[in-house]
């Protein structure tokens, strides 16, 4: 077995919580408070800036962040019932605090509880699916540093410079022997900032239809997993000798690549997907200013002008 020099790779974290009063607070719990709470201020500037009222956030979060838990919980008690702990306790299966929350079924609940209230307000879910995409991305990056205090989510043994080092009670039966591993949390928390950063730049640089960032945000996170699915060793249910989430995450790639090809096909032209940049005028004051000009050029040009805002205000 090789000898670690002790600056030859990540250590595992010393404690997992602390203590507040008679409160004992977990860092993997904590660390979903801020994401979530980063997730709404993002989402909100966003939305802002494609002329959403900001209020909306809000409103969806307190919906679709409790039911996005539920969500994700259930897919982890119905995929991995093994792995609930503590077991044999009726609360056993509700213990968020010690791990366990299926990113699949989260976004899936959560996206449908999000569409049902906005769509509720009156707003177009779409141009709100985009706006919330980054925002989504940057969450699960930060609810992955729970998943170090948890010492959990880490991939095969490894001896690269960067390898986590496991204390001795999280490491999988047969892996009791090596002490660092892969931290595939912390390749996905690489790749779901850098996704979102890809994200925020298409939307201002390209020209899609929305929900094409959401779409791209299903589609491109899912592709990650299918790579962490083939190095990760936690327990996991196997079919034809792979893990589950490995044929899940390739429904969520073929899905959301499909989604995102009918979306930009769909009848209409191409809009902005990240919406108009808030400093630059919108096409109806182009419009209204070009107006403006045909009419300073003489009586002809004010009845153009004139017939030009009325199209304008019928749009």
């Amino acid at each position: 077995m090789p000898i670690h020099h002790p600056l030859a790779y990540l250590p595992s974290p010393p404690i997992n919580g602390f203590h507040l009063g008679p409160l004992y607070i977990h860092f993997y719990g904590l660390m979903y408070v801020v994401a979530i709470t980063a997730a709404i201020i993002i989402t909100r500037r966003r939305w802002a800036a494609v002329g959403g009222d900001p209020a909306l956030v809000g409103d969806v979060a307190i919906w679709a962040v409790p039911f996005g838990l539920v969500g994700a919980r259930i897919y982890f008690d119905i995929t991995t019932p093994a792995k609930i702990t503590p077991a044999h306790v009726w609360w056993g299966p509700l213990a968020i605090w010690n791990g366990g929350l299926g990113v699949w079924g989260g976004i899936l609940v959560g996206a449908l509880v999000g569409i049902w209230r906005v769509r509720r307000s009156g707003a177009d879910w779409r141009l709100f699916a985009d706006a919330i995409a980054p925002a989504l991305l940057v969450a699960q990056a930060i609810g992955r540093i729970g998943n170090y205090f948890n010492q959990e989510l880490f991939g095969k043994p490894s001896t690269l410079p960067w390898a986590l080092e496991i204390a001795a009670p999280y490491r999988p039966a047969g892996y009791a022997a090596y002490k660092t591993f892969q931290p595939t949390f912390l390749y996905e928390l690489i790749w779901d900032l850098a996704l979102a950063a890809a994200l925020v730049w298409l939307g201002h640089h390209k020209k899609l239809r929305p929900p094409a960032l959401f779409t791209l945000y299903v589609a491109g996170y899912s592709a990650f997993r299918i790579f962490e699915e083939t190095v990760r060793i936690d327990y996991s249910q196997y079919i034809l000798g792979l893990r589950l989430n490995f044929f899940v995450a390739i429904i969520g790639t073929v899905a959301g690549l499909a989604w995102f090809v009918f979306s930009q096909r769909a009848g209409g032209g191409a809009v902005p997907a990240d919406g108009p940049d808030p400093g630059t005028p919108s096409a109806d004051a182009e419009e209204t200013g070009d107006a403006e000009e045909t009419g300073e050029a003489g009586a002809d040009g004010e009845s153009k002008a004139s017939s030009g805002a009325s199209a304008s205000a019928e749009q």
